[in-house]
């Protein structure tokens, strides 16, 4: 079960459980990876003889990689990152230059979970809007564009980040629409557009939007490699060649160019086959569940208007949610809980719903919430 400490508690660090190789997980973008199982996939790798090393982050399997990202998205090029952080980080200090402002959401992990490091690291000075929500519109981008250039210094900004999905709201998306509108707006006003898409390929299985249509409308494009594909970790920037041509050398200055680089880049580059079918098949797998859930007694899936692959769980009163979880890892049915960011209990629609019948999670769906009365 992945539970937390208690909300009382000053940390809220989750303590890691191992899961049987049957559960089904609600909790995460990827199927839940233990030492045993990279250690596996390592070695099958290696008698495949699909480990190409590396040179301090440079060619073999990284540089594979690179390319097979790079086409996936549309784009032209890409350079591998250790961290999603430094993969955002360089990407707006390459876009922004000299221009000190970038434009991001409030709730974005590069504005709350980054330590201010665009300012301390680079010099570039975050401008939030959108707070507590999980997109600015474009008219609030405008007055951010207008406010930046007629002060008494001019400062206009160097480049506009979008994240989506955006975690701190449950997984929800910035609308097709209202991306394709900001970006727009950014491109007559000559400010380059970077997409935090870290789950890239997750929300383009949930939208049915594909992937290269949210990476065209971007000058670039970060995209895990670990969230949902099996890897430890790592990530990817993608962009033009003149964009991209160098920037190993930012990341080996941020100390990111790291040597064996392959070892994370393989087992990333092993799960990206068939990930957009599989993912597809547990969205329309998890659509039939939860309408079969919400024709038990008390239970019922909701969904945000918004929304990825993250469902709220919303349970009459006279329903224990504490006994719930506890009784459904009987039934190898892990759910998060408790969760102190969000006050009901949250769903995350993954490949491991693929292991069970709806049939049987319903079934003990409904004996867990019977004894949890």
């Amino acid at each position: 079960m992945v539970r937390q400490l208690e909300k009382s508690d000053a940390s809220t660090q989750q303590v890691e459980p191992k899961f049987r190789p049957g559960a089904v997980v609600f909790s995460g973008d990827g199927e839940p990876q233990t030492p045993e199982s990279i250690v596996r996939r390592l070695g099958e790798l290696l008698a495949a003889g699909r480990l190409e090393q590396d040179s301090y982050s440079q060619g073999g399997s990284v540089a594979a990689l690179e390319s097979r990202v790079a086409a996936d998205l549309g784009k032209e090029a890409a350079v591998w990152m250790p961290t999603g952080t430094l993969a955002n980080h360089l990407a707006l200090r390459r876009h922004a230059g000299t221009r000190s402002r970038v434009v991001l959401q409030e709730q974005s992990h590069i504005y709350h979970d980054e330590g201010d490091g665009l300012t301390k690291l680079s010099g570039l000075n975050a401008v939030p809007l959108a707070h507590g929500r999980p997109y600015f519109t474009a008219d609030e981008l405008r007055t951010a564009l207008e406010q930046a250039v007629s002060g008494r210094v001019m400062n206009p900004v160097g480049a506009v980040s979008i994240e989506s999905p955006v975690r701190r709201q449950a997984g929800q998306i910035v609308p097709w629409d209202e991306m394709r509108t900001i970006v727009e707006q950014c491109r007559e006003e000559g400010i380059p557009s970077h997409l935090d898409g870290a789950r890239l390929y997750m929300m383009s299985a949930a939208t049915g939007v594909g992937v290269r249509e949210y990476a065209a409308l971007f000058d670039s494009v970060y995209v895990s490699m670990y969230k949902y594909f099996g890897s430890p970790f790592g990530g990817i920037v993608a962009g033009t060649h003149e964009f991209i041509d160098t920037m190993f050398h930012d990341r080996r200055m941020f100390g990111g160019g790291l040597s064996s680089a392959y070892l994370p880049a393989a087992l990333s580059l092993d799960r990206i086959d068939g990930f957009e079918a599989q993912y597809g098949k547990a969205f329309a797998k998890a659509k039939a569940l939860f309408l079969l859930l919400g024709e038990l007694p008390g239970i019922e899936v909701r969904a945000f208007e918004h929304g990825s692959n993250i469902f709220e769980l919303v349970l009459d009163d006279a329903i224990d949610m504490d006994a719930l979880v506890e009784k459904q890892l009987e039934f190898e049915i892990v759910l998060p809980w408790p969760n102190p960011d969000w006050a009901r209990p949250l769903l995350h629609v993954n490949t491991t719903l693929l292991r069970r019948s709806n049939e049987e999670i319903v079934a003990a769906f409904a004996e867990a919430s019977s004894t949890g009365n």
